[in-house]
């Protein structure tokens, strides 16, 4: 008999990032980031003289984090509670937007924070690769979690018949963001895996 099937990304609905990426770059760096906003276009400052830096440096930044620190990152509240519920009567995996070289080291990032689960790697909007993974396990139903717009949109358009949360655990982040489900491209729009988890279920098992 076919399982469901739960689609989830790492950053923001698992594991907090930002906040510890800009206390990162505070402490190493004298680069001031101020979370409260959509952290992939609010301003990153250097102290010695306020000058912004430019995207390829941000990027930069943000790779040496992925290399180095990602032992910094704590789990959103509640997520290992939830994935151990949902897990019980679906398959879940991760799609996190890293480079493929990260697979085995967000894989075992994730075990060390109680979250048992495979892990897709991915570049780029995520509806292709949320096609493939749906075509492989070819579930009764499936449900995506993400916390990018973006993400949802192109998951609309790839695989509309995939079931989609809008998901941001960070706080400093959440209010800012665009929202996918005002937009249209997600049914819900949950912040806290309290309120998420009865959702997922009631998507995954209740009434189509």
């Amino acid at each position: 008999m076919r399982r469901p099937l739960v689609v989830t990304d790492c950053d923001e609905v698992l594991l907090h990032m930002v906040r510890h990426f800009r206390d990162w770059l505070g402490e190493t760096h004298a680069i001031d980031f101020a979370l409260n906003g959509d952290p992939f276009r609010q301003s990153f400052r250097r102290r010695d003289g306020g000058e912004e830096l430019s995207d390829a440096d941000k990027w930069q930044y943000l790779t040496q984090f992925f290399d180095a620190e990602m032992h910094r990152q704590t789990a959103i509240e509640g997520a290992a509670a939830a994935l151990t519920e949902l897990a019980r009567e679906a398959d879940v995996v991760v799609l996190t937007n890293l480079e493929d070289r990260y697979q085995l080291s967000r894989t075992r990032q994730l075990l060390e924070h109680g979250i048992d689960a495979r892990v897709f790697t991915n570049q780029g909007p995520k509806g292709p690769a949320l096609q493939r993974i749906v075509e492989e396990y070819a579930p009764s139903r499936a449900v995506f979690i993400d916390d990018i717009a973006n993400h949802h949109a192109s998951a609309a358009e790839i695989a509309p018949s995939v079931s989609r949360l809008h998901f941001c655990g960070e706080p400093g982040v959440a209010p800012h963001i665009p929202c996918a489900h005002r937009a249209g491209d997600a049914h819900a729009r949950l912040d806290t895996w309290s309120e998420a988890l009865p959702w997922i279920l009631e998507t995954l098992h209740g009434e189509p």
